[in-house]
């Protein structure tokens, strides 16, 4: 995985470093930014003889408001030679001011070889046994991933090493190691999503869950196209008709000893979107490739649950396909079964996400009976109309499920804002045909987040249930904070927190 940088937490003080790099914390203060300085063998004075000038008046110097990410680099002789100087805002120094802080240093230091600032200097880093720190490891590892297939990629090459000078206590080494946890399964996912289609075809993104699955302590079952007709998943073969590439669905279970329960993760594996014989426009279908973000998401968390010791047992549903152009191809009008028995009117082949998802809801309601079912998916644009490229949708039907994966959006950096299952909205999903039609066909706006979110909780079996519509924040335009352009992998972190965050992860009360 391309996550380019290395931690190390490492003994004694800055001033030891060989670090080309220095980072001193400069904290909002109660009524004007303070630089930290004293800690991690650093005498304030001494440091202040050294600097161009004291660290208060540099810090003036530059304007400097400490808000979390706020950078301002000089040179400075700190006792071992010439080095580059950063004067990093930390805010408040809480698990998400320090998360952008940490995102920040490595962002600043690109190009360099080593890094280093004191787990002393980060204050409440190491308050909450470590949600700080975890959280400026994760941002800053985050910042370092780049994914490209060229020779010679552009730009300078990311940080090799980043020294958390101080961070040899057990608690701060965990902390450290949970947050390079959470960053390489987030990287895993962004590396799944970057892949061309070209090369990532259903059986391809089946392998790597497979292998993962391997690596990772989980066990693994693969239906492929006869096992998929066998068992009677008729809507993700109906999906998959189109291509010559055929799809499959597969299953991961963790299952740690005396689970606190059992949750489901389905997550949209669309390897490539045309938007069927309903054919997006070429500037939409460029960006197909990242349309299994939902697959990625679920499989990077699975593959980071057994080192966070997480205690509640998950099973990763993951229904993939191609969704091409071809004779074979499901057409505007045809009525598919899905794998619940109810006949579904494709009215827009191009709203073929949830149809592999209603295969895989019919298949954990029947099958698996858990205590949860969440699903992830880049799966309407209307969502990323209403909430942007920042926020993730979030439908549920369970009041303390919405609540705690709302929490955990809080925790993770991840947020997400909770849109109603509107009822009137409903009868648009209405067949004449069939038991329900895959879009609406009334005159409610189209409201098309709602809808599509409407048309999974057909599939739900009354299970307690949320939906995470990512479509928004699952693409990056740029490389900015924690996001490297490309894939973001949205959700991955959020997942996380919520299944390995100690509390219980399931709920009960319906919405």
């Amino acid at each position: 995985m391309p996550i380019a940088t290395e931690i190390r937490p490492v003994p004694g003080s800055l001033t030891d470093s060989a670090a080309d790099l220095v980072a001193l914390p400069v904290s909002r203060g109660d009524e004007a930014p303070i630089a930290a300085t004293a800690g991690a063998g650093l005498d304030p004075a001494e440091l202040d003889a050294r600097l161009p000038a004291p660290v208060a008046a540099l810090v003036a110097h530059y304007e400097l408001t400490g808000n979390p990410g706020e950078v301002a680099q000089f040179p400075a002789d700190l006792g071992a030679g010439l080095v580059r100087v950063v004067l990093l805002g930390v805010g408040d120094a809480t698990p998400g001011d320090l998360r952008k802080a940490g995102a920040a240093l490595v962002r600043a230091a690109k190009g360099r070889t080593t890094a280093a600032t004191g787990v002393a200097l980060l204050e409440k880093a190491s308050e909450g046994g470590g949600a700080g720190l975890a959280a400026f490891a994760e941002g800053a590892l985050l910042a370092s991933y780049r994914f490209s297939l060229a020779s010679a990629p552009a730009g300078a090459e990311p940080l090799q090493a980043l020294e958390l000078v101080g961070a040899t206590s057990q608690t701060a080494a965990a902390a450290v190691a949970r947050g390079e946890t959470v960053a390489q399964a987030t990287g895993l996912a962004r590396d799944l999503i970057n892949t061309p289609s070209l090369e990532k075809d259903p059986a391809w993104l089946a392998a790597r869950a497979v292998q993962t699955a391997s690596t990772a302590g989980l066990e693994s079952e693969v239906w492929d196209e006869a096992a998929l007709k066998r068992d009677g998943f008729g809507a993700i073969l109906a999906v998959g008709a189109g291509s010559d590439r055929p799809p499959r669905l597969v299953r991961l279970d963790y299952r740690p000893e005396n689970p606190a329960g059992h949750v489901v993760l389905v997550g949209k594996g669309i390897t490539f979107d045309t938007g069927g014989l309903s054919l997006k426009p070429n500037d939409n279908m460029k960006l197909m490739k990242t349309d299994m973000s939902g697959a990625a998401v679920v499989l990077g968390a699975m593959s980071a649950l057994a080192g966070l010791g997480t205690e509640v047992a998950v099973t990763a549903l993951l229904p993939i396909a191609e969704n091409s152009v071809s004779g074979s191809a499901v057409r505007p009008g045809d009525v598919i079964t899905a794998y619940d028995g109810r006949t579904i009117e494709v009215l827009n082949t191009d709203a073929e996400g949830r149809l592999v998802m209603a295969d895989a809801f019919g298949y954990a309601a029947a099958r698996l009976a858990p205590d949860a079912l969440v699903d992830v998916a880049t799966l309407t644009g209307a969502a990323k109309v209403a909430l942007g490229t920042g926020t993730g949708a979030l439908y549920s039907s369970d009041e303390s499920l919405a609540g705690a994966l709302a929490e955990a959006a809080e925790r993770s950096g991840e947020p997400v804002w909770r849109l109603p299952l509107t009822e009137e909205y409903r009868e648009v999903l209405d067949s004449r045909v069939a038991d329900l039609a895959n879009v609406g066909n009334g005159d409610f706006g189209r409201p098309g987040a709602t809808e599509a979110a409407l048309f999974l909780r057909e599939f739900t079996g009354g299970l307690p249930w949320a939906h995470l519509d990512i479509a928004g924040p699952g693409r990056s335009s740029s490389d900015e904070g924690v996001l490297s352009k490309g894939g973001t992998a949205f959700s991955t972190r959020l997942l996380l927190h919520w299944l390995s965050g100690g509390e219980p992860v399931v709920g009960g009360g319906a919405a």
